[in-house]
């Protein structure tokens, strides 16, 4: 039977641990780390996120602010808002909600973070460090998707890791951690033609391509270590990932469940990049 990833016990356990490092850096050092939540539009789904974000934070004892506006914005607004706060000090981190509207340029938002306080991972400069091994933060839930499998004692070292999916959001930067834990990576998307053929070979098996239930029991090899980063809802509204939960558990010797699994977990290691971003502060 597959042992269950359990991000959200996890998660748990890790914003009880950064509530009193938290706590320390306030006694200690009288700084209280801050996150800014940059919302544009009304997807409810952005919304969610953001709602659990700020949740989370007053958990541990980190101040947040959101900062929202209607659709419409436009981008040099957004432009100086990004300004305004790399220079607040009160903020340590920086939280664009993507996906942007369409007529705002998110490469250019993104890029108009500083990268000090670019606690999503996603600036160019803090892109580049990851892929050399020397990351400023790592990208939030490329760092859950790793810490969740170190947690239960997954080997990396020699193993075949097969990801499916390339985003720059989780994709690339997790091939690019597995790589430095010397795993064998294998970048499967959208033009690979039989993925099967390479499902098959994977002992550690990334899934992150917004498909609902992609990858079933017969894609996959006895024992193998899946973890499901997708998640879509059915016409049912039922919850699901990218993996056909019932089938593949039944040969899987890990597997991360959808929901509780990944999600938690991204939210839990946004959270500890911006504790690491105050602490880092002179």
């Amino acid at each position: 039977m597959a042992v269950i990833l359990d991000g959200k016990g996890l998660a748990a356990q890790i914003r009880k641990e950064l509530a009193g490092k938290t706590q320390a850096l306030k006694r200690e050092r009288d700084v209280t780390p801050g996150l800014a939540a940059v919302l544009i539009g009304q997807d409810p789904a952005s919304k969610l996120y953001v709602g659990m974000k700020r949740r989370a934070c007053e958990e541990v004892g980190i101040y947040s602010e959101e900062f929202s506006f209607p659709d419409g914005l436009e981008e040099k607004e957004l432009l100086n808002l990004v300004h305004e706060l790399n220079r607040d000090d009160r903020f340590h981190g920086i939280l664009i909600q993507l996906p942007l509207p369409e007529g705002i340029d998110e490469d250019r938002i993104i890029d108009a973070v500083s990268p000090e306080k670019d606690v999503d991972g996603l600036h160019p400069l803090n892109v580049g460090r990851l892929f050399l091994g020397r990351p400023l933060f790592y990208p939030c839930t490329p760092y859950g998707v790793i810490r969740l499998m170190e947690h239960y004692q997954v080997e990396f070292k020699g193993k075949s890791a097969v990801v499916l999916g390339r985003s720059n959001i989780v994709g690339r930067p997790v091939s690019a951690m597995l790589l430095h834990r010397h795993a064998t990576v294998t970048v499967c998307h959208s033009r690979t033609p039989d993925l099967s053929q390479w499902t098959r070979q994977a002992d550690i098996l990334v899934v992150a391509v917004g498909r609902p239930e992609l990858v079933s029991g017969d894609m996959v090899k006895e024992g193998v270590v899946v973890v499901d980063v997708g998640i879509n809802r059915l016409e049912n509204k039922k919850l699901v990932g990218d993996v056909h939960f019932p089938s593949v558990s039944a040969k899987a010797s890990a597997i991360s469940p959808v929901p509780g699994g990944v999600g938690p977990m991204t939210i839990a290691m946004l959270l500890c990049n911006t504790l690491q971003s105050a602490q880092r502060q002179p």
